[in-house]
């Protein structure tokens, strides 16, 4: 055989690839290259909610034991009259100062006889119950583990505005990870009628189980 019967199947391959416009070699180049990065750039995140998908739908199987606790105790009186408002992080100082609460305030509620602060976050509570004539209080907190602490977090229960973003942000993630995939998938032309396949079967599984199954 000769070297130019050798070659001809490179010099054909080149003519192919010299035919595909420019700008679908750039459309799979930056489709592949967004699939590949997103994918790892965002992998904890999405493994995070991923895996936490599923304690979250069994929690049944993944509950951890609740701890709770209760302190009382009396606090200065002139931050109660005539009006707590005024003195609200005193009081609220104190009560995480002392006994060590933690997690967001979410409610100071108050009204003719007592004052109830209320602490909340992921997987934890805890309320204080104060009497504002007399100073003294009641506080139970509760620590439920590790597992409701993911559970609200894959929630965005009581975890505040940053943790609000980073759910906002690993949604956008999947959305391109999963669109720079669809279109990938039309530039690998032996893959592509299987791979077009297989996601219309996937979509179609999700909307028989919903329209069967689901109540």
């Amino acid at each position: 055989m000769t070297n130019s019967e050798l070659q001809a199947p490179v010099n054909r391959a080149k003519a192919n690839s010299y035919k595909v416009p420019g700008w679908k070699r750039k459309t799979a180049q930056w489709s592949r290259w967004l699939h590949i990065y997103l994918s790892m750039v965002s992998f904890a995140i999405l493994f995070f909610f991923a895996a936490t998908g599923i304690t979250l739908n069994h929690q049944d199987r993944f509950t951890g034991e609740a701890k709770t606790y209760h302190y009382s105790g009396a606090m200065n009186r002139t931050w109660l009259r005539p009006s707590p408002d005024t003195a609200k992080q005193e009081i609220v100082s104190y009560l995480r100062k002392i006994h060590g609460l933690k997690a967001a305030l979410s409610d100071f509620r108050v009204d003719d006889s007592q004052l109830q602060v209320s602490f909340k976050g992921p997987g934890y509570e805890a309320d204080a119950f104060i009497d504002r004539d007399t100073g003294k209080y009641e506080v139970n907190e509760s620590r439920m583990g590790l597992v409701a602490i993911v559970n609200d977090l894959h929630k965005g229960r009581d975890t505040g505005a940053a943790w609000s973003k980073v759910i906002d942000v690993s949604a956008a993630l999947m959305c391109l990870v999963s669109m720079s995939g669809l279109v990938l998938i039309f530039f690998l032309y032996k893959r592509r009628a299987s791979g077009l396949m297989a996601l219309t079967i996937g979509a179609l599984l999700c909307f028989i189980v919903y329209r069967v199954w689901v109540p």
